[in-house]
């Protein structure tokens, strides 16, 4: 049995990375600060990890190792490049501590499965983060989904066309690279992904094209993907970081038998399409739903801790697990075998 965290005791947290991500976490951590204590940060750059100690006033550790060696904190929070949250993760488990890791879970299939296996040898949780889900524009479309006021979904696309100019892949030498952070599918587009497969049930194949076109970088800067669903429905994705001037939609379109919905916006954060043919009370909760944003972080993650927070407290079950993380990730290593083997790749990729 996993362990509990009791009630009248705050969870200590460790921050691990101090970039533009963790700002997020930090900021949940204080948005909940009643169950949750910031134990310690880390970050090899002095400059993030000195802001980071003077925003929370928590010690500062520039290598995971002496973190865990230094600090008693139940979970850590792994805010680093993609590249590295395998082998963080596992270090963490072997430590006895839960993990919740930014997306994507890994960059490599098998690197998935063994932070899974590991958690589940050390008998600590894996948390992935899926914060998107927890927008109140995809909370109403998941509801309308799961009700079936769709009816049959024939067809879906989805959009992500944003910007990312060759100064922010420069800004960091792992930027752009195959072996930490990977391409436009794998690191801005993978929370669309994600929707794939949370919104509209199992894909059942993946046809994928990816291409450098502008960007001085290893990996894509577009792509495109042609998915078929167990259900039968078909769809598209597309996603560039080359739009000009600046970020200009994230989207995702479903057509069906008795409904269509066009969510918009720069991140999925405005409805301009609602139409059904049987009325419901969800109908008068559209503009509501609707939401202004500069950011495509959107406003999940507070929350999500608090999902994480109560399954801590053994009050609740965890909303992305790390199976629940794989299977986005699997999606993505098909698209990207398709892409690179130039045919269609079915899923599951074992059995």
């Amino acid at each position: 049995m996993l362990p509990i965290i009791p009630a009248n005791r705050r969870i200590k947290l460790a921050v691990v990375g101090c970039g533009r991500i963790a700002q997020r976490h930090l900021e949940a951590a204080a948005h909940h600060a009643e169950h949750i204590a910031v134990a310690a940060v880390c970050d090899e750059d002095p400059a993030a990890l000195q802001q980071a100690m003077a925003t929370t006033g928590a010690p500062g550790f520039t290598d995971l190792k002496a973190l865990l060696e230094g600090c008693d904190a139940d979970l850590v929070a792994i805010c680093t490049p993609s590249g590295q949250h395998a082998t963080q993760t596992i270090l963490c488990a072997q430590a006895g501590r839960h993990v919740m890791t930014e997306k994507p879970m890994a960059t490599h299939w098998r690197d998935g499965k063994r932070m899974v296996e590991e958690c589940d040898a050390a008998n600590v949780r894996l948390f992935v983060v899926k914060q998107n889900r927890h927008n109140p524009t995809l909370q109403l479309l998941k509801r309308t989904v799961r009700k079936g006021r769709f009816g049959r979904i024939y067809m879906i696309q989805v959009n992500v066309f944003w910007s990312r100019p060759q100064d922010y892949y420069d800004s960091a030498p792992w930027r752009g690279t195959w072996e930490f952070d990977g391409g436009a599918l794998m690191n801005q587009a993978s929370h669309y992904v994600d929707l794939l497969d949370w919104l509209l049930g199992p894909v059942q194949s993946v046809q994928a094209m990816t291409a450098t076109l502008a960007r001085r970088i290893e990996v894509e800067d577009t792509a495109v993907m042609n998915l078929e669903w167990r259900s039968g429905a078909l769809g598209t994705m597309s996603v560039t970081m080359l739009t000009y001037p600046r970020n200009l939609e994230g989207s995702i379109t479903i057509l069906g038998e008795t409904g269509t919905v066009r969510l918009s916006g720069v991140a999925v954060n405005r409805f301009d399409h609602w139409a059904f043919a049987q009325p419901d009370p969800d109908d008068a909760q559209v503009e509501a739903a609707n939401y202004q944003t500069t950011s495509v972080y959107g406003h999940g993650h507070l929350p999500y801790y608090e999902n994480v927070i109560q399954t801590l407290r053994g009050a609740a079950s965890a909303e992305t697990d790390g199976r629940e993380g794989l299977r986005s990730l699997e999606l993505l290593i098909a698209a990207y075998l398709s892409a690179r083997d130039g045919h269609k790749v079915s899923l599951p990729l074992e059995y």
